[in-house]
Protein backbone atom coordinates (compact mmCIF):
# COMPACT_ATOMS: atom_id res chain seq x y z
CA UNK A 1 0.00 0.00 0.00
CA UNK A 2 1.21 3.70 -0.07
CA UNK A 3 2.98 4.91 2.85
CA UNK A 4 0.73 7.78 2.95
CA UNK A 5 -2.30 5.32 3.98
CA UNK A 6 -0.26 3.34 7.00
CA UNK A 7 -2.29 6.52 9.70
CA UNK A 8 -6.06 6.94 8.20
CA UNK A 9 -6.64 3.61 6.59
CA UNK A 10 -7.01 2.30 3.23
CA UNK A 11 -10.99 2.24 1.98
CA UNK A 12 -11.73 -1.26 0.08
CA UNK A 13 -13.16 0.13 -3.37
CA UNK A 14 -9.57 1.71 -3.55
CA UNK A 15 -7.61 -1.44 -2.77
CA UNK A 16 -10.15 -3.36 -5.36
CA UNK A 17 -8.39 -0.40 -8.00
CA UNK A 18 -5.38 -0.81 -7.47
CA UNK A 19 -4.39 -4.53 -7.08
CA UNK A 20 -6.83 -5.65 -9.24
CA UNK A 21 -8.04 -2.61 -11.24
CA UNK A 22 -6.58 -4.03 -14.60
CA UNK A 23 -7.26 -7.49 -14.33
CA UNK A 24 -10.74 -9.26 -15.33
CA UNK A 25 -11.45 -10.61 -12.15
CA UNK A 26 -14.82 -12.04 -11.27
CA UNK A 27 -14.85 -11.53 -7.84
CA UNK A 28 -12.11 -8.93 -6.70
CA UNK A 29 -13.67 -9.10 -3.01
CA UNK A 30 -12.71 -12.55 -2.64
CA UNK A 31 -9.15 -12.13 -4.12
CA UNK A 32 -8.92 -9.57 -1.73
CA UNK A 33 -9.60 -11.38 0.78
CA UNK A 34 -7.10 -13.99 -0.04
CA UNK A 35 -4.38 -11.33 -0.77
CA UNK A 36 -4.72 -10.10 2.80
CA UNK A 37 -4.61 -13.43 4.42
CA UNK A 38 -1.39 -14.32 2.40
CA UNK A 39 -0.25 -11.16 3.83
CA UNK A 40 -0.58 -11.85 7.37
CA UNK A 41 0.93 -15.54 6.94
CA UNK A 42 3.66 -13.77 5.68
CA UNK A 43 3.72 -11.35 8.68
CA UNK A 44 3.30 -14.37 11.24
CA UNK A 45 6.90 -15.96 9.92
CA UNK A 46 8.46 -13.27 10.32
CA UNK A 47 10.54 -12.44 13.66
CA UNK A 48 7.87 -9.99 14.49
CA UNK A 49 5.88 -10.11 17.77
CA UNK A 50 2.27 -11.67 17.60
CA UNK A 51 0.33 -9.14 16.11
CA UNK A 52 -3.05 -8.29 14.10
CA UNK A 53 -1.11 -5.99 12.14
CA UNK A 54 -3.48 -5.82 9.22
CA UNK A 55 -6.78 -3.96 11.00
CA UNK A 56 -10.17 -4.42 9.31
CA UNK A 57 -12.75 -2.14 10.28
CA UNK A 58 -16.37 0.08 8.37
CA UNK A 59 -14.44 -1.12 5.60
CA UNK A 60 -10.80 0.94 6.03
CA UNK A 61 -7.81 -1.22 5.92
CA UNK A 62 -5.50 -0.19 8.25
CA UNK A 63 -1.79 -1.00 9.73
CA UNK A 64 -0.95 -1.43 13.34
CA UNK A 65 1.80 -2.30 14.72
CA UNK A 66 2.74 -3.13 18.60
CA UNK A 67 6.41 -1.45 17.52
CA UNK A 68 7.92 1.88 16.41
CA UNK A 69 7.03 1.76 12.15
CA UNK A 70 9.98 3.62 9.89
CA UNK A 71 9.35 3.86 6.47
CA UNK A 72 12.28 5.38 4.66
CA UNK A 73 10.18 6.79 1.92
CA UNK A 74 8.53 8.83 4.05
CA UNK A 75 11.53 9.82 6.03
CA UNK A 76 13.19 11.03 2.91
CA UNK A 77 10.16 13.14 1.63
CA UNK A 78 10.34 14.58 5.32
CA UNK A 79 13.55 15.67 5.31
CA UNK A 80 13.67 17.49 2.11
CA UNK A 81 10.98 19.43 2.90
CA UNK A 82 12.28 20.06 6.22
CA UNK A 83 15.29 21.44 4.21
CA UNK A 84 13.10 23.65 2.24
CA UNK A 85 11.51 25.38 5.08
CA UNK A 86 15.23 25.65 6.43
CA UNK A 87 16.49 29.81 6.43
CA UNK A 88 19.69 28.41 8.74
CA UNK A 89 21.94 27.36 5.87
CA UNK A 90 24.11 24.47 8.18
CA UNK A 91 20.89 23.00 9.67
CA UNK A 92 19.67 22.90 6.28
CA UNK A 93 22.96 21.44 5.01
CA UNK A 94 22.46 18.18 7.61
CA UNK A 95 18.96 17.70 6.38
CA UNK A 96 19.41 17.43 2.73
CA UNK A 97 22.69 15.42 3.25
CA UNK A 98 21.11 13.32 5.82
CA UNK A 99 17.86 12.76 2.99
CA UNK A 100 20.62 12.06 0.32
CA UNK A 101 22.20 9.30 2.28
CA UNK A 102 18.80 7.42 3.12
CA UNK A 103 17.76 7.34 -0.56
CA UNK A 104 18.82 4.05 -2.32
CA UNK A 105 17.07 4.32 -5.77
CA UNK A 106 13.69 4.04 -7.26
CA UNK A 107 10.65 3.78 -4.99
CA UNK A 108 9.42 -0.34 -4.93
CA UNK A 109 10.79 -1.39 -8.25
CA UNK A 110 8.94 -4.57 -7.86
CA UNK A 111 5.86 -2.76 -8.06
CA UNK A 112 7.17 -0.64 -11.18
CA UNK A 113 4.15 -1.29 -12.79
CA UNK A 114 1.67 0.01 -10.31
CA UNK A 115 0.04 3.68 -10.98
CA UNK A 116 0.36 4.72 -7.03
CA UNK A 117 4.22 3.86 -7.19
CA UNK A 118 4.63 5.46 -10.58
CA UNK A 119 3.51 8.23 -9.27
CA UNK A 120 5.39 8.53 -5.82
CA UNK A 121 8.45 7.75 -7.92
CA UNK A 122 8.36 10.55 -9.50
CA UNK A 123 7.95 12.82 -6.84
CA UNK A 124 10.84 11.03 -4.91
CA UNK A 125 13.25 11.45 -7.65
CA UNK A 126 12.31 14.64 -8.40
CA UNK A 127 13.01 15.76 -4.56
CA UNK A 128 16.60 13.60 -4.70
CA UNK A 129 17.20 15.48 -7.75
CA UNK A 130 16.43 19.06 -6.22
CA UNK A 131 18.18 17.53 -2.59
CA UNK A 132 21.68 16.74 -4.63
CA UNK A 133 21.52 20.05 -6.23
CA UNK A 134 21.58 22.04 -3.49
CA UNK A 135 23.92 19.77 -0.92
CA UNK A 136 26.64 19.67 -4.12
CA UNK A 137 26.43 23.55 -4.62
CA UNK A 138 26.89 24.00 -0.61
CA UNK A 139 29.45 21.35 -0.25
CA UNK A 140 31.61 22.61 -3.20
CA UNK A 141 31.39 26.51 -1.38
CA UNK A 142 32.52 24.70 1.77
CA UNK A 143 35.26 22.57 -0.18
CA UNK A 144 33.95 19.55 1.27
CA UNK A 145 34.78 17.43 -1.48
CA UNK A 146 35.77 13.91 -0.51
CA UNK A 147 31.69 14.20 0.58
CA UNK A 148 30.37 15.28 -2.69
CA UNK A 149 32.51 11.97 -3.95
CA UNK A 150 30.22 9.71 -1.34
CA UNK A 151 27.26 11.43 -2.24
CA UNK A 152 28.24 10.82 -6.11
CA UNK A 153 29.13 7.50 -6.23
CA UNK A 154 25.62 6.72 -4.77
CA UNK A 155 24.16 8.98 -7.04
CA UNK A 156 25.82 8.21 -10.40
CA UNK A 157 24.74 3.99 -9.70
CA UNK A 158 20.99 5.15 -9.47
CA UNK A 159 21.34 7.44 -12.49
CA UNK A 160 23.72 6.90 -14.52
CA UNK A 161 22.66 9.57 -17.00
CA UNK A 162 21.65 12.05 -15.18
CA UNK A 163 24.70 13.65 -15.56
CA UNK A 164 26.09 13.62 -11.38
CA UNK A 165 29.13 13.29 -12.95
CA UNK A 166 29.69 16.33 -13.30
CA UNK A 167 29.73 17.61 -9.46
CA UNK A 168 32.05 14.40 -9.64
CA UNK A 169 34.72 15.92 -11.82
CA UNK A 170 34.54 19.00 -10.24
CA UNK A 171 35.46 17.53 -6.83
CA UNK A 172 38.20 15.99 -8.40
CA UNK A 173 39.37 18.23 -10.06
CA UNK A 174 39.54 20.55 -7.18
CA UNK A 175 41.38 17.54 -4.79
CA UNK A 176 43.94 17.92 -7.87
CA UNK A 177 43.38 14.74 -9.12
CA UNK A 178 43.67 15.47 -12.33
CA UNK A 179 44.25 11.74 -13.96
CA UNK A 180 41.45 10.55 -12.35
CA UNK A 181 38.93 13.15 -13.29
CA UNK A 182 40.19 12.72 -17.06
CA UNK A 183 39.91 9.19 -16.81
CA UNK A 184 36.51 9.36 -15.37
CA UNK A 185 35.34 11.66 -17.93
CA UNK A 186 36.27 9.19 -20.77
CA UNK A 187 34.89 6.52 -19.13
CA UNK A 188 31.57 8.52 -19.01
CA UNK A 189 31.86 9.94 -22.41
CA UNK A 190 32.08 6.27 -23.81
CA UNK A 191 28.86 5.31 -21.89
CA UNK A 192 26.77 8.45 -23.33
CA UNK A 193 27.88 7.75 -26.55
CA UNK A 194 26.98 3.77 -26.55
CA UNK A 195 23.91 3.76 -24.27
CA UNK A 196 22.27 6.91 -25.58
CA UNK A 197 24.22 7.59 -28.49
CA UNK A 198 24.49 11.55 -27.30
CA UNK A 199 27.52 13.91 -26.25
CA UNK A 200 28.36 15.23 -22.56
CA UNK A 201 27.21 18.16 -21.82
CA UNK A 202 29.02 21.47 -22.82
CA UNK A 203 29.78 21.70 -18.90
CA UNK A 204 30.98 18.46 -19.21
CA UNK A 205 33.79 19.05 -22.14
CA UNK A 206 34.62 22.40 -20.33
CA UNK A 207 35.60 20.45 -17.17
CA UNK A 208 37.44 18.25 -19.61
CA UNK A 209 39.47 21.55 -20.83
CA UNK A 210 40.27 22.56 -17.38
CA UNK A 211 42.01 19.13 -16.43
CA UNK A 212 43.48 18.81 -19.28
CA UNK A 213 45.19 22.07 -18.82
CA UNK A 214 46.25 21.23 -15.46
CA UNK A 215 47.34 17.56 -15.72
CA UNK A 216 50.38 17.48 -13.54
CA UNK A 217 54.06 17.94 -15.61
CA UNK A 218 57.65 17.93 -14.65
CA UNK A 219 59.64 20.81 -16.20
CA UNK A 220 60.68 19.59 -19.63
CA UNK A 221 63.26 21.21 -22.08
CA UNK A 222 62.64 22.26 -25.71
CA UNK A 223 63.46 19.25 -27.05
CA UNK A 224 61.79 17.15 -25.03
CA UNK A 225 58.34 19.05 -25.40
CA UNK A 226 58.93 18.86 -29.16
CA UNK A 227 59.30 15.05 -28.43
CA UNK A 228 55.99 14.97 -26.26
CA UNK A 229 54.39 16.68 -28.83
CA UNK A 230 54.92 13.78 -31.66
CA UNK A 231 52.75 11.32 -33.02
CA UNK A 232 53.32 7.89 -31.25
CA UNK A 233 54.16 6.15 -34.87
CA UNK A 234 53.30 7.18 -38.46
CA UNK A 235 49.61 6.38 -39.46
CA UNK A 236 48.39 6.47 -43.36
CA UNK A 237 44.92 8.27 -43.91
CA UNK A 238 43.50 10.90 -41.76
CA UNK A 239 43.30 11.78 -38.25
CA UNK A 240 40.94 10.65 -35.21
CA UNK A 241 40.38 13.52 -32.49
CA UNK A 242 38.41 13.59 -29.54
CA UNK A 243 35.31 15.68 -30.09
CA UNK A 244 36.32 18.26 -27.87
CA UNK A 245 39.72 18.58 -29.97
CA UNK A 246 37.46 18.60 -32.96
CA UNK A 247 35.39 21.55 -31.85
CA UNK A 248 38.72 23.87 -30.42
CA UNK A 249 40.04 22.15 -34.14
CA UNK A 250 37.21 23.60 -35.72
CA UNK A 251 37.06 27.35 -34.63
CA UNK A 252 40.61 27.38 -35.06
CA UNK A 253 40.20 26.74 -38.73
CA UNK A 254 37.06 29.36 -38.90
CA UNK A 255 39.52 31.97 -38.05
CA UNK A 256 42.89 30.93 -40.34
CA UNK A 257 40.29 30.52 -43.30
CA UNK A 258 39.13 34.46 -42.49
CA UNK A 259 42.87 35.69 -42.79
CA UNK A 260 43.65 32.80 -45.72
CA UNK A 261 40.85 32.16 -47.73
CA UNK A 262 41.55 28.42 -47.53
CA UNK A 263 39.00 26.43 -48.96
CA UNK A 264 38.02 24.13 -46.23
CA UNK A 265 34.88 21.83 -46.43
CA UNK A 266 32.82 19.74 -43.45
CA UNK A 267 31.05 17.07 -43.76
CA UNK A 268 28.73 14.71 -41.38
CA UNK A 269 28.10 11.33 -42.29
CA UNK A 270 25.32 9.73 -40.60
CA UNK A 271 24.39 6.09 -40.46
CA UNK A 272 20.53 5.27 -40.79
CA UNK A 273 17.80 2.89 -41.23
CA UNK A 274 16.84 1.86 -44.94
CA UNK A 275 14.22 4.48 -44.92
CA UNK A 276 16.18 7.36 -43.81
CA UNK A 277 15.56 7.14 -40.11
CA UNK A 278 17.71 6.74 -37.08
CA UNK A 279 19.05 2.72 -36.88
CA UNK A 280 17.61 1.46 -33.71
CA UNK A 281 19.46 -1.29 -33.54
CA UNK A 282 22.21 -1.15 -31.14
CA UNK A 283 24.17 -3.94 -32.09
CA UNK A 284 23.83 -3.21 -35.69
CA UNK A 285 24.63 0.76 -35.07
CA UNK A 286 27.59 -0.83 -33.68
CA UNK A 287 28.83 -2.82 -35.88
CA UNK A 288 27.95 -0.03 -38.97
CA UNK A 289 29.83 2.75 -37.04
CA UNK A 290 33.03 0.87 -36.59
CA UNK A 291 32.81 0.01 -40.45
CA UNK A 292 32.29 3.63 -40.90
CA UNK A 293 35.57 4.76 -38.90
CA UNK A 294 37.66 2.40 -40.93
CA UNK A 295 36.60 3.92 -44.52
CA UNK A 296 36.94 7.67 -43.17
CA UNK A 297 40.09 7.23 -42.04
CA UNK A 298 41.15 4.99 -45.10
CA UNK A 299 39.83 7.31 -47.52
CA UNK A 300 41.07 10.54 -46.41
CA UNK A 301 44.43 12.17 -46.59
CA UNK A 302 46.57 12.50 -43.70
CA UNK A 303 45.89 16.44 -43.51
CA UNK A 304 42.01 15.82 -43.05
CA UNK A 305 41.25 15.08 -39.69
CA UNK A 306 37.54 13.48 -37.84
CA UNK A 307 35.77 13.02 -35.15
CA UNK A 308 32.97 10.26 -33.85
CA UNK A 309 30.45 12.60 -32.74
CA UNK A 310 27.61 10.24 -31.56
CA UNK A 311 27.36 6.35 -32.48
CA UNK A 312 25.78 7.12 -35.69
CA UNK A 313 27.48 10.44 -36.90
CA UNK A 314 31.16 11.18 -37.71
CA UNK A 315 32.29 15.12 -38.29
CA UNK A 316 35.10 15.30 -40.98
CA UNK A 317 37.29 18.56 -41.60
CA UNK A 318 38.51 18.17 -45.50
CA UNK A 319 41.54 20.83 -46.05
CA UNK A 320 42.26 22.11 -49.56
CA UNK A 321 39.34 20.79 -51.20
CA UNK A 322 36.68 22.06 -53.05
CA UNK A 323 32.89 20.91 -53.25
CA UNK A 324 32.91 18.35 -56.26
CA UNK A 325 35.91 16.69 -55.15
CA UNK A 326 33.57 16.49 -51.41
CA UNK A 327 31.29 14.05 -53.73
CA UNK A 328 33.91 12.35 -54.79
CA UNK A 329 35.53 12.03 -51.27
CA UNK A 330 31.56 10.68 -50.20
CA UNK A 331 31.83 8.20 -52.82
CA UNK A 332 35.55 7.10 -51.95
CA UNK A 333 34.15 6.60 -48.21
CA UNK A 334 30.69 5.06 -48.70
CA UNK A 335 32.77 2.21 -51.35
CA UNK A 336 35.24 1.43 -48.63
CA UNK A 337 31.82 1.24 -46.43
CA UNK A 338 29.57 -0.76 -48.30
CA UNK A 339 32.96 -3.10 -49.79
CA UNK A 340 31.65 -6.33 -48.17
CA UNK A 341 28.00 -5.41 -47.86
CA UNK A 342 26.52 -3.94 -50.92
CA UNK A 343 23.26 -3.19 -49.08
CA UNK A 344 24.75 -1.05 -46.65
CA UNK A 345 24.92 1.86 -49.29
CA UNK A 346 21.31 2.34 -48.23
CA UNK A 347 22.43 3.33 -44.68
CA UNK A 348 24.52 6.32 -45.55
CA UNK A 349 23.70 9.85 -45.77
CA UNK A 350 26.00 12.93 -45.77
CA UNK A 351 25.69 16.49 -45.70
CA UNK A 352 28.63 19.09 -46.50
CA UNK A 353 29.28 22.70 -46.30
CA UNK A 354 32.03 25.22 -46.64
CA UNK A 355 33.33 25.75 -42.99
CA UNK A 356 33.29 29.79 -44.43
CA UNK A 357 29.61 28.83 -44.61
CA UNK A 358 28.21 26.57 -41.71
CA UNK A 359 26.63 29.42 -40.06
CA UNK A 360 24.68 30.53 -43.16
CA UNK A 361 20.99 30.32 -44.00
CA UNK A 362 21.73 28.10 -47.02
CA UNK A 363 24.06 25.83 -45.56
CA UNK A 364 22.55 22.36 -44.49
CA UNK A 365 24.65 22.08 -41.04
CA UNK A 366 24.39 24.72 -38.58
CA UNK A 367 26.24 25.52 -35.72
CA UNK A 368 23.98 27.95 -33.76
CA UNK A 369 22.14 27.96 -30.83
CA UNK A 370 18.88 25.26 -30.12
CA UNK A 371 20.22 23.00 -33.25
CA UNK A 372 23.51 22.77 -32.79
CA UNK A 373 26.53 19.92 -32.36
CA UNK A 374 27.90 22.33 -29.69
CA UNK A 375 27.25 25.90 -27.93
Amino acid sequence: MPPECKGGGYPRPQLWEELFGREDLANVANNLRVTVHRLKKMLSDTCLPEYEYIHIEKGLYKWESPIPLYIDALEFAKLVEQAKNETEKEKRAKLLLEACRLYRGEFLPGLSGEDWVIVLSVQYKKLYAYAMTEICEYLKEQKEYETILELTRTAVEIYPFDEYQTYRIDALIALNRYKEAHDYYEETSKMFFEELGITPSEKMMNQFHEMSSKMSRKYQDAEEIKEGLKEKSYENGAFYVQLPSFRDSYRLVRRLIERNGRSVFLMICSITDRQGRPMESREKLEVLSNNLHKAIKGSLRRGDFFTKYSPSQFLIMLVGTNRENCDIIYDRILGRFAENHKTWKQNLQYYVSSVADTESSNSHIRFQEKESYWK
